[in-house]
């Protein structure tokens, strides 16, 4: 499976996880315990539809964000490489206007391309549950941007990240524990101004970003003509996607300098097979969105007070509570 190349690979989920796991399943069948928001399980309404679609639970995952429409999805691979909607969630309130964050206390949610690993779970946030996104990355380091804890989170209040709901947070932090606990070193988010259809980008071929969002609809366009994700990387303070060097690999290269010479790999375009039309049907979650282009004067009394770094100013480091040691 191609892979974002953005820095070193973190170490495999280890026998933490599955201690962690047996843990889950004693405390499902003891209704009367009160867990905690990270360790509670599934509902049986998420377990039946994962089934229902051809879902592995501790399957990976990958995670498409598009600011206009306020809208989170949630994708899960299935055995034959393809991943598959799993369910369209409302973000509650995100912060700044269309655009990449640039700079510390900007209020800018960022766009690009990101990896959460395990270490970037944080079950002991003060926004309820929070997914630390890792800005800055190469790329954004390699132009000088400046930043740190933004999120994916809860509680619906944002100075730079994207907030949910906490019922909704749950959720998908569970979905993404599970991953984890299945193997997985972590999953992609990419972050988008909006749906990147033609139609999109030609409204917005003024935008002093239309360069940038050229680049990041690569990706897009490839997603949505395989449903694999793309080999992702940076070089010459900019995003290649799926290419590969002639020699050595997309890890080696260097944001700060000139690409070497890259080869465009041939998708393999997405056919759905017979009898999967129940895979294909789109779930899409009712839910507030606080937010809209036409509020993004009011992000900053929509923010509730949280700090300008993003909302992850105070608290723990993010830490998985199964990773003992970390």
């Amino acid at each position: 499976m191609s892979r974002i190349i953005l820095g070193d690979r973190t170490a495999r989920v280890g026998g933490a996880l599955v201690a962690l796991a047996a843990t889950l399943l004693l405390a499902s069948c003891a209704s009367n315990i009160e867990l905690a928001p990270h360790l509670r399980p599934l509902p049986r309404e998420t377990m039946m539809l994962l089934g229902k679609k051809g879902m592995d639970v501790q399957g990976p995952i990958f995670i498409r964000i598009f600011k206009e429409e306020s809208e989170l999805e949630l994708w899960k691979q299935r055995d034959d490489g393809r991943f598959y909607h799993f369910k369209t969630y409302p973000i509650c309130n995100w912060s700044g206007d269309l655009g990449p964050k640039t700079r510390y206390g900007d209020r800018q949610a960022p766009e690009g391309f990101y990896t959460v690993s395990r270490e970037q779970m944080n079950p002991d946030s003060k926004y309820h549950l929070a997914m630390n996104l890792g800005y800055p990355n190469a790329f954004d380091r390699s132009h000088r941007r400046t930043g740190d804890f933004l999120m994916i989170h809860g509680k619906c209040k944002s100075a730079g990240c994207y907030a949910m709901t906490d019922d909704l947070i749950e959720e998908i932090y569970a979905i993404a524990r599970e991953s984890f606990i299945g193997g997985h070193d972590g999953f992609q988010v990419h972050a988008f101004p909006f749906r990147m259809t033609s139609e999109n980008m030609a409204r917005f071929s003024s935008h002093e970003a239309y360069p940038f969002w050229q680049t990041i609809k690569e990706a897009y366009d490839h997603f949505e003509l395989t449903r694999q994700l793309p080999a992702i990387g940076v070089c010459d303070r900019r995003y290649v996607v799926n290419v590969s060097p002639r020699k050595g690999e997309l890890s080696q290269l260097d944001a700060e300098r000139a690409c070497p010479q890259l080869v465009k790999l041939r998708p393999d375009p997405f056919r759905l097979r017979p009898g999967e039309q129940v895979a294909e049907q789109r779930i899409v979650v009712p839910g507030q969105k606080m937010r809209s282009l036409a509020s993004a004067d009011d992000g900053a009394e929509q923010s509730g007070g949280a700090t300008s770094a993003g909302t992850m100013g105070l608290g723990k480091p993010p830490n998985m509570s199964f990773a003992p040691g970390r």
